[in-house]
């Protein structure tokens, strides 16, 4: 199934399903609130309603809370994420990215997955323009899978892990390099160079979809990223040195996570500018279009827009 978070003629915003004929279904409407409004709560139960969400696929046009695509707006499949641990996950990005700053790869980075949190309350969707943060010169993307958590658990080994996740999405892992390098000289950060906007979209396609294509420690998708519609960036998730159940067993060691939460990957190799280097693009500019694309998971585009 592919869930997404959309906003109808009358305003409301609703999360629902899919369908295969670019139907969208409003499933708080379609099952009279059987069914919660918004992906949080539908995840605090995520099991027992997946169950429920399966006859809405029978669903066709006319049928009640059925919706063409052209009659409502995508926003962020989950607009409000409970937290958003990003994770630095390809070994290609990692090596190339330190190369590119005169930094040889460290020898820890291969002994435990490691994470930053990012702004969760700065989620954009699909078509949203991205705001250049204030003093930020080196605008950059950054072609990543995130994880949704759907159950509650503490200690997670990565073995177990699976049962824990919902579904996939897209993200840009959007980032002010020149913010982000200025105060990691510090010690700290990135912080303030990945605060303004992370984007997620169109849809979180859930697990099951994806099973069939496990490869490696991740999935045979091809990750693609454009500028302006010229390729820059090309990548393949079953790369990914360090699984999503790795991933969670680093995150959930001694801690407890929810429903709801978000995990990113890390950037592909390939991925951003930074990796790539400005003689191959220079850093993002305001009328810039930037679409990552990821087999399954859809087409995920943003402009880029002056600041304000």
């Amino acid at each position: 199934m592919r869930f997404v978070t959309f906003k109808k003629r009358d305003g409301n915003i609703r999360s629902g399903v899919l369908l295969e004929s670019d139907l969208v279904v409003d499933m708080h409407e379609a099952t009279n609130g059987k069914l919660p409004g918004n992906m949080i709560e539908y995840l605090e139960h995520s099991e027992s309603n997946l169950k429920r969400t399966e006859g809405l696929l029978q669903l066709s046009l006319g049928d009640k809370g059925v919706y063409a695509q052209n009659d409502i707006r995508l926003l962020p499949p989950l607009p409000h994420p409970k937290s958003f641990r990003d994770f630095y996950a390809f070994e290609q990005h990692v090596k190339s990215a330190r190369e590119n700053r005169g930094l040889k790869m460290i020898p820890e980075w291969y002994q435990i997955p490691v994470f930053y949190f990012s702004n969760h309350l700065a989620i954009t969707g699909p078509e949203d323009k991205i705001i250049k943060p204030v003093e930020c010169e080196w605008l950059d993307y950054e072609l990543e899978v995130a994880c949704i958590i759907g159950k509650q658990g503490r200690n997670i080994t990565a073995e177990e892990a699976d049962d824990y996740v919902f579904g996939y999405c897209i993200l840009n892992d959007w980032s002010a390099r020149d913010l982000q390098r200025r105060e990691m000289k510090v010690g700290l950060g990135p912080a303030k160079g990945k605060d303004f906007a992370t984007s997620i979209g169109p849809w979180i396609v859930t697990k099951d979809e994806m099973a069939l294509l496990r490869s490696g420690k991740g999935f045979d998708i091809s990750m693609k990223a454009r500028i302006n519609g010229n390729l820059l960036s090309e990548g393949n998730m079953k790369d990914i040195y360090y699984s999503f159940g790795e991933m969670i067993e680093r995150a959930s060691a001694g801690v407890t996570l929810y429903p709801g939460e978000m995990i990113g990957s890390g950037t592909v190799g390939t991925g951003c500018i930074l990796e790539l280097g400005t003689e191959v693009h220079r850093w993002l500019q305001p009328g810039d279009v930037v679409e990552l694309e990821i087999d399954r998971l859809g087409v995920l585009k943003n402009s880029i827009i002056e600041t304000r």
